[in-house]
């Protein structure tokens, strides 16, 4: 990774650049070459809000299963807040959904263009969704999973609270759906540590926060994203992994002894491989069997859970 100058920590847009910039080209080096299997039935484009582009959905469904309710995977991409979409994140989400699931991939409106709570806003929108068109995409309502890795595990982990914790939800002008919680979910590399006072020496971090936040980081956001500060017994279970090389292994560390505390059924996977390295957001690579691997146990998790 480059060395960020003294001008680009103070010029957050030339940050972001960085970062579109740059994981672009791991995404398309790690993509290319893959096509949507012939096993799978999907639905592009679809939107759930009011910008066409950044509030849009895609809906995978294995084939042979028309006009059957299957159990559904909403899946929260990850990008530094900054980044990503669902073109990014759709042959990951066809793959769970070979294993048997609706998979919902969304995007969702990225800092710095729009600020916090945006992407939340638009995360519980998706779900809400999901409920009111069940009928339509064949989506098994008692059996709602969710998936978020680094960002968009911060995300999920938001909207958690937002479901869970009426003083929380209370900060924003949206609402959960009424009396709504995922069956489980699924935090894959997820970002956890977020006061800035943990990374204070991370400028790459601070930065991004700064972009992410409209007022830069203030005490009062600060208590909004610290999402390990909300969880509760009402959490569903979770299932929590990292990687030998993933740079967000404490923050796994630090959600597994949250959910212990707070006696919230989890499993937590460390995963290394002596001839693969394994870094942040392996399981995003279709040709990694680590990443198979991590896929097969997380959707055995789910399965395991169905009502």
């Amino acid at each position: 990774m480059k060395e960020i100058s003294r001008k680009e920590e103070n010029d957050m847009s030339e940050m972001c650049e960085f970062v579109r910039t740059n994981f672009a080209k791991g995404d398309d080096e790690r993509d290319r070459g893959l096509t949507t299997p012939a096993d799978i039935v999907r639905f592009d484009d679809i939107v759930y809000g009011q910008d066409p582009k950044w509030q849009s959905l895609d809906v995978y469904r294995p084939a042979g299963h028309e006009g059957e309710k299957l159990p559904v995977i909403v899946s929260v991409h990850g990008g530094g807040w900054v980044y990503g979409d669902k073109e990014r994140y759709q042959f990951y989400a066809m793959n769970l959904a070979e294993r048997g699931f609706a998979v919902v991939n969304f995007n969702y409106r990225l800092a710095p263009e729009v600020k916090f709570p945006a992407s939340l806003e638009d995360t519980n929108a998706v779900f809400a969704w999901v409920l009111a068109h069940a009928e339509e995409y064949g989506f098994d309502t008692k059996n709602i999973f969710a998936v978020g890795d680094s960002a968009g595990g911060h995300n999920l982990m938001m909207f958690m609270a937002l479901c869970t914790d009426p003083a929380y939800a209370e900060a924003f002008p949206f609402k959960a759906p009424a009396g709504f919680v995922p069956r489980a979910i699924a935090l894959n590399c997820a970002a956890v540590l977020i006061r800035m006072s943990d990374r204070e020496e991370d400028v790459f971090f601070t930065g991004l926060m700064k972009d992410y936040l409209p007022e830069g980081g203030s005490e009062r956001e600060q208590r909004l994203i610290h999402t390990l500060d909300y969880v509760s017994e009402a959490f569903p279970p979770v299932f929590v992994m990292t990687a030998q090389e993933d740079f967000l292994k404490a923050d796994a560390m630090a959600v597994s002894e949250k959910l212990l505390e707070k006696n919230v059924p989890f499993v937590f996977r460390f995963y290394r491989d002596a001839e693969e390295k394994l870094g942040h957001v392996f399981h995003l690579n279709m040709r990694s069997q680590a990443a198979t691997l991590c896929n097969d146990e997380e959707c055995r998790f789910f399965n395991s859970l169905l009502a």
